[in-house]
């Protein structure tokens, strides 16, 4: 899914407009009737007053449209309308609400006039859209300053939270909603995938309020957000006669004193992604306890005891480096000499992440297409700091570009960029991955698909998307305190077939 700048979405309004053709209001009509189906069924209860805030733009007509629609469902509904310039839409929708007695509009001028909020009732925000540009100020910013305090009534922001600028970073001092739910239109807005953005895009839902598919095929776009049709695009399913060798040789190199659980790790997770063969290579004290973790794996032995320190043989194999493989001179030395011995694409992680930024002259070695997989520091220590999220997708875009390498950058909302400036947001996973050896079942995963053919930049979207799925299966049956890197592993069997079309 392409994710539209905001004047890319006015854009294809207008567009679908024209060429549907639909009449605006209609269109409205279209958003509108969406969003109320959505909270039919989410909050069922009549009773549970909705306090619908609506600016005079076309968010607030949306607003005025919603409070009519599921007034006519027997919710009960009170209108706070604040001043402004009115667009004609929400004239037409605001006549149609004063028509009807039941339901209560205030014009706000100030907060007191707001009526008593309870904890069960819904706060509904639809003040400013997409077409912000400036910080707030006004009744406007204490009216969002109020509702903000409200803390155990549901806050919802229809299209986008007012005060949260779509393509931009926010002004550390403005105001924004704060948001426990967004429906939005027709695709997520880049501010909701950043981490500086959580506490104002706690969850989001994507509408489809069918704007013309070729206006969005057809317009430049370089982010994109990750959904199941295309995974299911790039899926390379098993054919009837193929063999073992059929589905590539992984080579995992990982593991130190102390941190072998990361070979093992990152080693079954390669394993039960599919590769067809797979060699592990440890230090010689471990020998033991990789082949009797799992007989399925080739050992391949290093000479020292405790560390990386010898290449193995890497022919025909696709490289996955850097769980648990420590820091040492010795393995900075080795790792150099693994970067100047293969042409191939490999996995670069973790501990090998951290040898790059000692000696950043190794990054001009990496092979083109190869796929790194930092966390936030790990990438810090690589490009320097930024001072918000969109610079940060900035810096990642031009590593990616000049290094003519895949960045996986890890959180929720896993950013993947590529060589051509392109940059896809992950839409599976939750908070309970957020542990110890998550990031080494990654690894393994985007290193079996990468030896099973796949390109880089498939193998990181279908790797990533994999292993958030494989996250959420594991938390049906754990919460997310409870959630370790294992049941990752455990669940992978059930993310595959979900995305398998049958």
């Amino acid at each position: 899914m392409k994710i539209l700048t905001a004047p890319q979405i006015r854009e294809a309004d207008q567009y679908t407009i024209q060429n549907e053709p639909i009449p605006s209001i209609q269109l409205m009509e279209r958003a509108s009737l969406k969003v109320v189906e959505i909270l039919l069924n989410e909050f069922q209860s009549t009773q549970r007053v909705k306090h619908i805030f609506c600016g005079t733009g076309n968010n607030g007509g949306d607003g005025l449209a919603i409070a009519r629609m599921i007034h006519h469902y027997g919710h009960q509904v009170k209108v706070y309308l604040l001043d402004g310039r009115p667009s004609e839409d929400y004239l037409i929708n605001l006549k149609k609400v004063q028509n009807i007695d039941e339901i209560e509009c205030i014009q706000l001028k100030n907060i007191d006039q707001i009526s008593q909020i309870q904890p069960a009732d819904i706060i509904i925000d639809a003040i400013l859209g997409t077409g912000l540009n400036k910080p707030l100020d006004g009744i406007i910013k204490n009216v969002v300053q109020y509702l903000n305090q409200i803390h155990l009534s549901t806050r919802i922001a229809i299209d986008i939270p007012t005060g949260l600028f779509a393509d931009s970073h926010n002004p550390s001092e403005n105001i924004i909603f704060k948001a426990h739910r967004i429906y939005t239109f027709h695709a997520p807005k880049l501010a909701f995938l950043l981490p500086e953005n959580a506490s104002y895009a706690q969850s989001f839902k994507v509408l489809d309020i069918r704007l013309a598919a070729d206006f969005t095929e057809n317009t430049d776009g370089q982010f994109f957000y990750i959904q199941k049709r295309n995974i299911q695009e790039i899926y390379l399913p098993r054919e009837k006669f193929t063999h073992k060798g059929t589905y590539g040789h992984c080579c995992i190199i990982a593991g130190s004193k102390g941190k072998i659980g990361a070979a093992l790790l990152s080693s079954k997770a390669a394993l039960k992604s599919g590769a067809g063969l797979l060699s592990v290579h440890v230090p010689s004290n471990y020998l033991s306890i990789i082949q009797t973790s799992f007989p399925e794996a080739m050992c391949s032995i290093d000479r020292h005891g405790e560390q990386w320190s010898e290449l193995p043989n890497i022919q025909n194999k696709t490289i996955g480096v850097g769980p648990g493989i420590g820091t040492s001179p010795t393995t900075q030395a080795v790792f150099r000499q693994l970067l100047l011995n293969t042409s191939k694409a490999m996995v670069i992680d973790a501990d090998a992440i951290n040898l790059l930024s000692i000696d950043p002259t190794m990054i001009r070695l990496i092979p083109v297409n190869s796929i790194i997989t930092p966390h936030p520091k790990e990438f810090e220590r690589l490009v320097g700091q930024w001072d918000n999220d969109f610079e940060r997708l900035e810096l990642q875009r031009n590593f990616s570009i000049k290094n003519h390498i895949v960045v996986v950058l890890k959180g929720a909302h896993t950013s993947i960029s590529d060589p051509e400036g392109n940059i896809y947001f992950n839409s599976t996973g939750n908070s309970g991955m957020a542990t110890a050896g998550s990031g080494d079942v990654l690894t393994g995963i985007i290193c079996s698909l990468l030896s099973q053919g796949y390109s880089s930049i498939h193998a990181a979207i279908l790797g990533v998307y994999i292993h958030g799925l494989a996250g959420n299966f594991a938390l049906e049956n754990e919460s997310k305190e409870s959630l370790i890197a294992s049941d990752i592993i455990s669940n992978l069997g059930k993310a595959f077939n979900s995305i398998r079309k049958i």
